[in-house]
């Protein structure tokens, strides 16, 4: 078995996935249709697109860094499903959502939307949402389940996908 990846590792992977999804995909939406938007934010007052936009963006940084510290910490891998965590984290955001650092990518890309008023980063970060929603359900977490067995299988009876709970999820082993 590997041991803990190298920062190259990380940094690898965080260009390929965080990167492309939140830099990249934007970039290229904006530069080849903010003329030509689905969903017309520019007809919302600036200071209010703005006022969404930095405070998503802000917040959705805050909670990835703080998502992506333990996967790197506690979980002896990277955000890669290419090499992903081999320890079950169960501890920060992670008891209360499953999924906090791709909570923070999609404030990230809501907070892009509304600061460059482009309702089609809007529409991407919604397909986002959708295709990591099946992802989820169709590939990880069942891999999940047969990883880390029935702590996995608990976790998820408590802990929800997306929407947080108020309360710290505390198993009982910990």
């Amino acid at each position: 078995m590997k041991s803990k990846p190298t920062t190259f590792e990380h940094i690898q992977s965080i260009i390929q996935l965080p990167f492309v999804v939140t830099v990249l995909i934007p970039a290229a939406i904006y530069y080849f249709t903010r003329r030509d938007s689905f969903i017309p934010l520019n007809n919302i007052p600036s200071s209010v697109c703005y006022s969404i936009g930095g405070i998503s963006l802000i917040a959705g940084l805050i909670i990835f860094i703080k998502s992506l510290s333990l996967f790197i910490r506690i979980g002896n891998g990277t955000l890669a499903p290419w090499n992903p965590t081999k320890k079950m984290i169960i501890q920060g955001l992670y008891r209360y959502v499953r999924n906090p650092m791709l909570i923070g990518v999609n404030l990230l890309l809501l907070g892009e939307a509304f600061l460059l008023q482009s309702g089609n980063i809007l529409i991407w970060m919604i397909l986002f949402v959708i295709i990591n929603t099946i992802y989820f359900i169709k590939k990880e977490e069942p891999d999940l389940a047969i990883k880390f067995g029935a702590e996995y299988k608990e976790y998820c009876q408590y802990v929800p996908r997306w929407l947080p709970r108020l309360t710290p999820y505390l198993p009982e082993n910990q």
